[in-house]
């Protein structure tokens, strides 16, 4: 039987031995090398890298045992079958530890080492197959695993982005149902409040006591507070009257900074501008604009009291304005972050809590969104998104 011209190297220092054994393999069709020392053996080995070694055990130089080492450590894919003349268990063992496939004694006879060389050169293709197979295994389990990684990657944004989404939900049916509640309530605290008030208006111009006249006076202002109170509670929930023209961010920022500028200056509150790109002006009303950045300036002066950094950051990408508003305060704790939005929700000891509704409300009113960013102990960072064809 054609064995389809595999290589097979026989090193031998016998000349008899090569002749004979060559005339053998090549009748069986294999492609027959030769040499006659293991160094000579190592040279054709590295050029030709043949299927399978005829090594001899006995030769001068670089012996046999030597030279198999050196082969199966540099050539793991070529196998090897020793000849040797001395048959004890000893050298078998060694020869075999030492990574021979097999070993043939001296004389051998022509079928057995024809049929010896097949059996090995079988075990060869098995095992590099399942070497192969084991390759393609690792590979395959490390495509798994990055699928796996991906999938896993895709499923966590999808459920922040699901998780977000219906915040965003969350936050739209409070909004409504405040819109409701507030347009009722102050249906009905204003009517006392006027009646009040007109009686408080009466009993004044009847007294003359300067002490009395004082006490309501601080009646009327908590009158005011009241009714200020509601203003918000109602700017929070639903849309006052508007008016829409163009408005350019940076010089509301501006502004509004301006107004600021007393408390910035006396807490040393430190501002830092980096208008990347300047939008153009969007249609919008202009004072809805400015409170987003009277509130966010608002609560970033009140966490920095003490001193620290106001950073505004302006940029476009051409679809959509983005404004960064950074304070170097003590941050919003983890708790509190997915409450800040909720209208009454504070942690400060005055104000109503109202501030990031309307602020809310009025981004969400221009198709825009605003989140928290970043916060950590080393501040917080609000981004708010307002589409650039608004309106």
């Amino acid at each position: 039987m054609r064995k389809n011209g595999r290589n097979v190297l026989i090193i031998d220092d016998e000349k008899v031995i090569l002749d004979l054994t060559s005339i053998i393999l090549k009748n069986r069709g294999y492609n027959v090398y030769t040499a006659a020392d293991g160094v000579a053996g190592l040279g054709i080995v590295e050029t030709v890298q043949p299927e399978l070694v005829l090594l001899d055990y006995m030769m001068p130089g670089m012996d046999g045992l030597t030279a198999l080492r050196e082969i199966r450590k540099c050539f793991p894919d070529t196998y090897v079958i020793m000849f040797t003349g001395k048959g004890s268990e000893e050298i078998a063992v060694e020869l075999m530890k030492a990574g021979a496939s097999d070993y043939i004694l001296k004389p051998f006879n022509n079928q057995d080492l024809a049929d010896r060389i097949e059996n090995v050169l079988k075990i060869r293709d098995v095992e590099l197959a399942n070497r192969e197979l084991l390759r393609e295994r690792e590979r395959l389990l490390a495509e798994i695993e990055t699928w796996n990684r991906e999938l896993e990657a895709r499923v966590q944004e999808k459920t922040e982005a699901l998780q977000k989404a219906q915040a965003e939900i969350v936050q739209s049916e409070k909004l409504a149902t405040l819109g409701y509640l507030s347009a009722g309530m102050a249906h009905e605290i204003r009517n006392p409040l006027n009646s009040i008030t007109l009686f408080l208006q009466l009993i004044k111009s009847g007294i003359e006591d300067s002490e009395k006249l004082e006490y309501i006076d601080k009646i009327f202002k908590e009158i005011d507070r009241i009714d200020g109170i509601l203003r918000k509670l109602l700017a929070a929930s639903k849309r006052p009257k508007f008016e829409i023209r163009n408005v350019q961010i940076d010089q509301v920022i501006e502004a509004t900074l301006e107004v600021f500028r007393p408390q910035t200056e006396l807490h040393k509150i430190l501002v830092e501008r980096d208008y990347h790109r300047v939008p153009p002006a969007i249609q919008a009303d202009p004072s809805e604009i400015e409170q987003i950045f009277t509130n966010l300036f608002l609560n970033a002066i009140h966490e920095m009291l003490n001193g620290g950094t106001l950073r505004i950051q302006l940029d476009h990408d051409g679809r959509d304005i983005v404004i960064r508003v950074a304070d170097t305060g003590k941050g919003i704790p983890p708790e509190h972050l997915a409450n800040i939005f909720d209208p009454f929700f504070t942690t400060k000891s005055i104000g109503t809590g109202l501030g990031l509704s309307v602020v809310l409300r009025i981004v969400k009113t221009y198709q825009g969104k605003i989140e928290v960013e970043k916060s950590n102990s080393q501040g917080t960072t609000f981004c708010v998104r307002l589409p650039m064809q608004t309106g």
